[in-house]
């Protein structure tokens, strides 16, 4: 289930890394390059988003339509600036950001560490060339299945099914919290 307050704390935790400002394309591919490490390591999403294969490389859907639109809890956070980019808004530090555990903190800082200098149109190349989940969708766009991730991560088919199931029941788990909450 998607959760945009913390798509939207995972953004400002990278804008803030950034020194408050990005280009939306870039900042839409260190997200994907996390979401795919956490794939990698418990099985489900950061997010909770869905993956899609766009023209310009792989995205994660609803926090596309996010920067697109900006609704109540991103735009409290991030702003659209000029020339495609955005940016936090003041005010706006780190202690703020309750959605993510220290765990995800980690891949993002891995992830912004080994991405972050790369310029905008050079992470568009590196997600076409080393994300072969991505398909080109011929000028549309179409959905990347989560195991597809996962294999073209290097991770065996054993053992994508097996993460899938351990993401799932913790999906499970946490309907069932709010359920009770």
């Amino acid at each position: 289930m998607f959760s945009e307050e913390k798509a939207t704390h995972m953004a400002s935790y990278l804008l803030i890394r950034r020194g408050g400002r990005m280009s939306y394309m870039k900042l839409l591919k260190l997200l994907y390059l996390a979401e795919r490490e956490a794939l990698v390591k418990w099985g489900e999403s950061m997010s909770g988003d869905k993956f899609v294969s766009m023209p310009h490389g792989p995205v994660m859907s609803s926090t596309y339509d996010l920067i697109q639109g900006g609704n109540d809890i991103w735009g409290r956070f991030i702003t659209s600036e000029a020339n495609y980019e955005v940016s936090l808004k003041g005010g706006i530090l780190e202690d703020d950001l309750d959605e993510l555990s220290l765990s995800e903190t980690k891949i993002l800082d891995r992830v912004f560490e080994g991405f972050g200098t790369m310029r905008r149109w050079e992470i568009v190349n590196y997600t076409h060339e080393h994300c072969k989940e991505w398909q080109d969708p011929d000028g549309s766009s179409f959905p990347i299945k989560t195991l597809d991730i996962l294999l073209a991560k290097g991770v065996s088919n054993d053992t994508a099914t097996a993460l899938l199931q351990q993401g799932a029941e913790q999906t499970q788990l946490k309907l069932m919290k709010q359920i009770l909450v």
